[in-house]
């Protein structure tokens, strides 16, 4: 006779016990993936996925630095003053364009390139202008060292930098007698940032882009520098230009 233990559950009759569900044939149970860097063992084995490459950030902007134009600025070493006009905001020179030092100014003048707050901004730019626009024959011998600062400058992929200078540049090759001829041997320093953003126009189809107004397209304003850079820049600007450009079209000979 058998006794059953206190507080143990009865029994379950056995036509009351849930059959267990049999999987059909061929059902495979699919594992979970897993994501892998490439050229490894692990995204060699099966059911891995291969992570793509990053980024490499060729439009990416980059960080600004403090620029020696601002530190000059706010300790006054400049002779200028801001006046303000009728159209606008303008640079009030205390002593004539003409009789500045332009190996001393217009680098540190070029340096505030990558500045993009008022007021540094404004005098960089506009400073820069006014002594193109007076210079002369005191610009092609400065020419060797404005070339870092205006690398500098392109380099930090400012959408708003970048169309400054480039407009800046444009002023540069016009500005004197051989100065497009001797910026030739620099464009290995200035055209690689210009060949990145060289397509970067909007594709507005028939509606229309405000930029090429106001000349704030890029891809617009570095095709234009380009040809002013093969206009201005003798014999040679071309084959330079084409060697750092392969994409340039030349305004010359065709």
């Amino acid at each position: 006779m058998v006794v059953e233990k206190a507080g143990s559950s009865p029994s379950k009759p056995v036509g009351d016990r849930c059959p267990q569900q049999q999987e059909p044939l061929g059902h495979v149970k699919k594992s979970k993936q897993q994501v892998s860097d490439g050229f490894t063992v692990k995204a060699m084995m099966k059911n891995t996925v291969v992570r793509g490459p990053p980024l490499a950030g060729a439009f990416k902007e980059r960080p600004t630095k403090p620029t020696a134009f601002r530190k000059f600025y706010e300790r006054g070493d400049f002779p200028i003053a801001l006046e303000h006009d009728t159209k606008g905001n303008k640079i009030a020179w205390k002593i004539e364009i003409e009789k500045l030092d332009y190996h001393y100014y217009l680098p540190l003048f070029f340096d505030g390139l990558c500045e993009m707050t008022f007021p540094y901004e404004f005098f960089a730019r506009q400073g820069i202008h006014d002594m193109l626009e007076h210079g002369g024959n005191k610009i092609l011998p400065v020419i060797p060292q404005l070339i870092i600062p205006i690398k500098n400058a392109l380099s930090l992929r400012n959408r708003q930098v970048i169309c400054i200078t480039l407009k800046v540049l444009q002023h540069l090759v016009v500005s004197a007698d051989m100065v497009g001829e001797a910026l030739v041997p620099y464009y290995r320093q200035i055209l690689p940032v210009l060949n990145i953003f060289k397509n970067m126009n909007v594709n507005s189809g028939d509606g229309i882009e405000y930029s090429q107004q106001k000349r704030e397209n890029v891809g617009d304003l570095i095709q234009e520098t380009l040809e002013a850079f093969e206009r201005c820049g003798g014999e040679t600007a071309y084959i330079n230009i084409k060697y750092m450009i392969p994409t340039y079209e030349s305004c010359i000979l065709n």
